[in-house]
């Protein structure tokens, strides 16, 4: 006879799993809707500026991307790992501190973006401009998608996508009759500030920039280490597309870039992949750590596996219909989708043991992964262009992120091995909450 014990018991592991599935679901739903937006944009501006212009606007794309990694290891990375699960007090007061940390980000960031922009002029120049008056409204964005997340909200997360997807539509019209860089710079971006205004309709939190100072010092231990592992990241794929640039003109920047597209819903899978994972394996640790090692390795295999699935459906599209999609980009693209399809596999498997080092707070190790990762991007990237042109940066670059994901691999064994032997911290010492709703961290016995 099954005891009452054992039937709750069974029961609360149906609803657990029942709970993970759902929030893992949203989290699905809300990168296709990233996915579909990034994509959606990339393929109207290469279809309307042809592939030089397409290049420069590719060149702030990437530039962004770095600024968005900066406001993430200061600002949302430190709030998904010790955020995730906790009281409600303590996570509207961490999000306001995290928000007004994303918006200072952007402002800093925005106001060197406009020097360089007007210091270089031609046609660069005005899309740098346009990117800085934009950046705070995009980092926002982003900042409130990670906030749903940790507090396991994510339809909040996918419907603040939706928002900018349809504000998307008017803006990329008009940008599209101007006909310019600096016109779909301002329209991507101006669209992300409609959703960072909903978002903050959407959680009841206005962003506090006076509580950076505060923040930042409460989770310096994890932000500045996040900092620099989200740059050298970020900062790699921006060395590699300005040195493939010099080296091969800026029409092999725009030719990879629209090979990426190909693969956008995967990219753009992982660019916001902390967003459900690190959530939710931060949740594996606190409930049950004996699981995050599988947790991770189903993570990462299935996008691996999604990714060549994609990349071997790409193979079979027929030229005429690439070009209709790219337009002038696709002759060069088509040709990058194997290494770029491999690369973008390696990445998948290598981000699932990330989430496994991030949700243990092993920083250390994590920063120590992402660095040899970045510098083989770098290397092969750069190296591979020198040598064989635009294909041969592809494959470097396929080879670096297949070597970068067995690192992180290694990585997260050790730092398995080192949790199982760590004493238990007494209960709530993660996530208790002072004052001013940060969470405190364990005290030093």
């Amino acid at each position: 006879m099954t005891t009452r014990r054992e039937a709750t018991a069974g029961g609360g592991g149906h609803s657990t799993r029942r709970a993970v599935a759902g929030r893992l679901s949203w989290g699905l739903a809300d990168q296709a809707a990233s996915s579909m937006t990034n994509f959606a944009v990339g393929i109207y501006v290469a279809r309307s500026l042809g592939l030089a212009a397409f290049g420069v606007f590719s060149l702030a794309w990437v530039t962004y991307g770095v600024v968005l990694n900066v406001s993430r290891g200061l600002a949302t990375d430190p709030l998904v790992v010790r955020f995730s699960g906790v009281s409600d007090t303590a996570w509207r007061g961490a999000v306001a501190r995290s928000s007004g940390t994303a918006l200072c980000t952007g402002a800093a960031v925005g106001a060197v973006c406009l020097a360089a922009g007007l210091a270089v002029g031609g046609t660069v120049g005005p899309a740098f401009a346009c990117l800085a008056v934009v950046l705070p409204g995009l980092l926002l964005q982003d900042a409130w998608r990670y906030a749903f997340f940790a507090a396991g909200a994510g339809r909040k997360a996918f419907v603040n996508d939706v928002v900018w997807g349809v504000a998307l539509i008017p803006a990329m019209v008009v940008a599209a009759r101007v006909g310019s860089v600096a016109a779909f710079v301002l329209a991507w971006g101006g669209s992300a500030a409609v959703a960072a205004v909903y978002g903050c309709v959407q959680s009841g939190i206005r962003p506090r920039a006076g509580g950076a100072r505060a923040w930042l010092h409460a989770h310096r231990d994890l932000g500045y280490r996040y900092l620099v592992e989200n740059v050298s990241n970020s900062g790699a794929s921006q060395l590699r597309a300005y040195g493939l640039g010099a080296i091969a003109g800026v029409g092999a920047v725009g030719v990879i870039r629209g090979a990426e597209l190909l693969l956008g819903p995967f990219l753009a899978l992982l660019m916001g992949l902390s967003l459900v994972t690190v959530a939710e394996a931060a949740r594996v640790v606190r409930r049950a750590p004996h699981r995050l090692g599988r947790f991770c390795l189903l993570l990462g295999a299935g996008q691996a596996a999604a990714a060549l699935l994609w990349g071997a459906a790409l193979l079979l599209v027929p030229d005429r219909a690439g070009a209709f999609v790219l337009g002038d980009v696709w002759a060069g693209a088509s040709a990058l989708v194997v290494p770029v399809t491999v690369g973008v596999a390696g990445a998948g498997l290598g981000t699932g043991a990330a989430a496994g080092l991030r949700a243990l707070g092993a920083a250390r190790r994590s920063l120590r992964s992402q660095l040899f990762s970045s510098a083989c991007y770098v290397t092969g990237g750069l190296g591979g262009a020198a040598a064989g042109g635009t294909a041969g940066s592809a494959w470097g670059v396929a080879a670096a992120t297949v070597c970068g994901s067995a690192v992180w691999w290694l990585q997260l064994r050790a730092a398995l091995r080192e949790h199982r032997t760590r004493p238990v911290p007494a209960a709530g010492a993660e996530t208790a909450p002072d004052a001013a709703g940060d969470a405190r961290k364990p005290s030093p016995k």
